[in-house]
């Protein structure tokens, strides 16, 4: 439940990488890194949260999200089947000569306003969207031609909204980061049992309202919620192993069961059981 900053080690040698369908519906990755990001899913509906942005959208999603922004995967929840292609660029994409070029300056432009982070809509999304799900067939070479003749599309149509009215600040600076760890260390260790909120912001050597202001900040949620989130996620791992309802909800730190089931519905969209049997 915790914001991972994830290390895409894997662009090594490479300016961008693609994923094609990775499936992680049942996880909540709340997570940011360097690089640019474009994301293209198709799904009935499903929910959209970057930065400071949460709405909704149905049929499809094709989002441009800065470096450095937080996101939550794009697939979180959905239930049914979907398609989804993630686009990743190095965020030096624009430190050589070549690709600031005058010919290639409203590209440049799009990946400044990407701080912004773009979703696009009509014709243009359909247009990228479908080039982005046959991009993985072609060559490392012809796909670095299509990456920059997708890009030129996208930053020349006016078939985009903004989803934050300025550039946003990522708010994980390395002080921050280091006392979220302190946090998460402790939820992690700690989960099983009974956590109070004075516990907890006595170890950040902050007050109670200090700490609450805090964390309501750096991850738009109150502590309870945050915390009865993460042993949702530590529950849905224990019922997808052989654990029952009954020694999840307790195993997780729950000492109600009902309270239990009322959570998990409220987060996952249905119940255990339900859960469960899928």
């Amino acid at each position: 439940m915790k914001i991972v900053f994830e290390d895409i080690k894997r662009l090594a040698g490479s300016s961008f990488r693609i994923l094609v369908n990775p499936k992680l519906n049942d996880f909540y990755y709340w997570h940011f890194h360097p690089e640019f990001e474009l994301t293209f899913i198709v799904a009935p509906n499903g929910t959209r949260r970057v930065g400071d942005h949460i709405g909704n959208f149905e049929g499809s999603d094709l989002v441009f999200i800065g470096s450095n922004i937080p996101h939550l995967n794009f697939d979180y929840g959905i239930k049914t089947e979907y398609e989804k292609v993630v686009l990743q660029i190095k965020e030096d994409f624009f430190k050589n000569d070549f690709i600031t070029t005058p010919e290639l300056a409203s590209i440049y432009q799009l990946f400044e306003n990407s701080k912004k982070v773009i979703c696009f809509h009509g014709a243009v999304k359909d247009k990228i969207g479908k080039r982005l799900q046959k991009i993985h067939l072609l060559s490392h070479f012809e796909q670095f031609i299509e990456v920059l003749s997708l890009f030129q599309i996208l930053s020349i149509s006016n078939e985009m909204t903004f989803l934050h009215n300025k550039p946003f600040e990522n708010l994980y600076n390395n002080k921050e980061q280091l006392r979220l760890k302190v946090v998460y260390k402790f939820i992690e260790e700690n989960y099983q049992r009974a956590v109070s909120i004075e516990e907890i912001s006595h170890l950040t050597h902050l007050s109670k309202a200090a700490f609450c202001r805090y964390f309501k900040k750096m991850t738009r949620l109150t502590f309870t919620e945050f915390l009865n989130q993460y042993r949702i996620e530590q529950a849905k791992r224990l019922l997808k192993s052989d654990k029952n309802v009954t020694e999840t909800c307790f195993e997780c730190g729950f000492e109600s069961l009902s309270y239990f089931n009322r959570i998990f519905k409220k987060v996952v969209g249905e119940n255990p059981i339900q859960f469960k049997k899928r």
